[in-house]
């Protein structure tokens, strides 16, 4: 079995759409959260930071008139929307969350404290970090990093539609080249697009191990965290 306990995952809104492309596809979140309870039953804990592309993108309202601050807010509701969806279909599996927002809507959610998110996670239960990093101009990308580091994960997971990190757009490219592992320098130096520069930066600062992992193969949380089989790309100091 992996040796990774504590483990944050960071997924775009956009995940939970599915092939609808847009809101929320519960088949998509059916199986999403079906695979979270499995590696949670394994005694691993998960915590998750989730993006609201799937609603709003703030810095694609600047186009059509909105102020970069106001969007970004916006995107930070969207994602305490996600959350609240999220919840249910956790509630709907049998499992317990908590949700912390870095934005105060105390009627729906617990304001942001790490201790109280790690005695959560020693619990079982599913902490769910919702609003960003409660600031503009920072991508749900930093968040991720920053609440992993905030509560000393072993690991961060980035959830994507492909298979780990490549030398180009995989997508686009037929001949992009996959990596399986890196270091973070490595990753600077062939100028990689991993997670945007601050995010990175923080990631490297602290040493925090990020495995970039596809999110729609079935059963591929486990085989990364039970299994210890790195599907993706693993970077590390």
């Amino acid at each position: 079995m992996s040796s990774y306990q504590r483990i944050l995952i960071k997924m775009s809104g956009e995940a939970l759409s599915g092939k609808q492309g847009h809101g929320i596809d519960p088949v998509t979140v059916r199986q999403f959260v079906s695979e979270i309870k499995q590696v949670a039953s394994a005694g691993k804990e998960i915590a998750l930071v989730i993006g609201g592309g799937n609603f709003y993108r703030g810095i694609q309202g600047t186009q059509n008139g909105i102020r970069r601050v106001d969007g970004d807010y916006i995107g930070m509701l969207a994602t305490i929307m996600n959350a609240l969806a999220l919840k249910n279909f956790f509630s709907e599996a049998g499992m317990e969350t908590l949700i912390m927002s870095a934005l105060k809507t105390e009627k729906i959610t617990e304001p942001l404290y790490p201790p109280k998110a790690e005695k959560a996670l020693r619990e079982g239960k599913i902490v769910i970090f919702a609003g960003g990093t409660g600031n503009p101009f920072f991508t749900t990308d930093t968040a991720g990093v920053l609440r992993a580091i905030e509560i000393n994960a072993d690991l961060m997971l980035k959830a994507t539609r492909v298979g780990g990190v490549y030398s180009d757009d995989p997508e686009k490219n037929p001949n992009a080249v996959k990596y399986n592992e890196l270091t973070f320098d490595e990753a600077l130096q062939k100028g990689l697009k991993i997670m945007d520069a601050t995010a990175f930066a923080l990631a490297k600062t602290n040493g925090l191990k990020i495995i970039v992992f596809n999110f729609n193969l079935k059963n591929n949380l486990s085989k990364i965290l039970i299994d210890n089989q790195i599907t993706g790309t693993i970077i590390k100091p």
